[in-house]
């Protein structure tokens, strides 16, 4: 039966997609997940929605408990998983309240677990990655945000980096010459995660700023993010719907 769980980024988590909602607090062996789960429906598919950094933004990147949230997705029945994600843009191209469909990560975190094969002891795990996000999520996001008429881009590669902090100018720059189309404080953490417990991923990032390597705009502030995603998130939960409803 398919279940679709939901993890939602800064801004992007409104429970009111939801239908016949109620809500469950879990824990797992990893800990609490940072939010309770949401249950409901969204034509007619039973999905869950939890929140990356809380209900209140309470959870810096880093504390995320990235680890509980997916496992309690997984142990709740969750068959696939849309995740949405803020997002700095290092291309011309990708502007304000584009979508990017993300196909590739580099990831540039410090402080994070991002494995459960903490210990070899029940044997060896190295995980493919050549392809970390789920092909056919990828392909319903990209057909429903060009069928909605919403400026998206079909593939990116996102950088995670640790946060709280935004990047400086040379790092900036640094990630565009290593390839990566935007950059974000949390999807290469989670991802990895996903496919290691073999849950179908797929992520669709808003970009809201340029960083800080565009010389000819102001550095990236969290005032000018705020207001860019809350005038674009509408756009977000038009094309999760949209896909939860193609979902087979």
């Amino acid at each position: 039966m398919i279940k679709i769980g939901i993890i939602g980024g800064s801004g992007l988590e409104d429970p009111q997609i939801l239908t016949n909602v109620r809500e469950e607090k879990v824990s797992t062996p990893y800990g609490q997940p940072t939010s309770s789960l949401k249950h409901g429906m969204i034509k007619e598919k039973e999905v869950i929605l939890i929140s990356r950094h809380g209900r209140h933004h309470q959870y810096s990147p880093t504390e995320v408990n990235y680890r509980a949230n997916l496992y309690a997705l997984k142990e709740a029945g969750v068959t696939h998983v849309l995740a949405t994600t803020a997002c700095g843009s290092l291309r011309e191209e990708i502007g304000r309240g584009h979508l990017v469909v993300l196909d590739q990560f580099i990831d540039f975190t410090k402080h994070r677990i991002n494995t459960y094969a903490d210990k070899f002891e029940n044997g060896v795990v190295h995980i493919p990655m050549a392809m970390p996000f789920d092909e056919t999520l990828r392909a319903l996001l990209y057909e429903a945000a060009t069928e909605l008429k919403i400026p998206v881009h079909p593939k990116g590669t996102v950088v995670t980096i640790e946060g709280p902090r935004f990047s400086t100018k040379a790092e900036s720059k640094m990630f565009r010459i290593w390839g990566a189309d935007v950059i974000n404080m949390s999807v290469a953490t989670e991802v990895t995660l996903a496919n290691e417990i073999k849950i179908p991923y797929a992520a669709v990032a808003m970009s809201t700023d340029y960083d800080c390597w565009k010389e000819d705009e102001a550095p990236v502030s969290w005032d000018e993010i705020v207001k860019i995603f809350n005038k674009n998130a509408e756009k977000v939960k038009r094309v999760l719907v949209e896909v939860i409803g193609k979902i087979e």
